[in-house]
């Protein structure tokens, strides 16, 4: 029996949204193409592409041509958007679910006293990018 809590609809609910996913992904590898980042994060190319424009527009990332390809740069002190996690970096919920970020925000995120990836002062909750 189905109700509010075990219904087919509930189940479809997750933590990160998709900007998420591809910041993370990103993150994780900044020279991947469009094509796998949307096998990585179960989103068409189409999708993905409006993503990395949403996120370049607001200033999480950057991406420059190297050759035929696109390298991505996630943007130092980039912040959180929604209004519960204003102020905080989201340097340190990427270095916990990507591990260490590379290009800029690296030596920001490893100089965490605790060694953990998250700079100082920051949460290791998960929220929305």
């Amino acid at each position: 029996m189905e109700n509010e809590h075990t219904g087919s609809r509930r189940n479809q609910w997750t933590f990160l949204t998709n900007h998420a996913r591809v910041l993370i992904a990103i993150a994780r590898d900044p020279g991947v193409r469009l094509r796998d980042l949307a096998a990585i994060c179960d989103l068409t190319e189409r999708t993905v592409q409006t993503i990395v424009t949403d996120l370049e527009a607001d200033g999480y990332l950057t991406r420059t041509r190297d050759g035929r390809r696109n390298r991505y740069a996630i943007a130092p002190g980039a912040r959180f958007r929604h209004p519960a996690e204003a102020g905080r970096e989201i340097a340190g919920l990427l270095a916990y679910l990507a591990g260490p970020v590379t290009g800029p925000t690296a030596s920001a995120a490893q100089a965490s006293p605790a060694g953990a990836g998250a700079p100082p002062g920051e949460d290791r909750g998960a929220g929305e990018a």
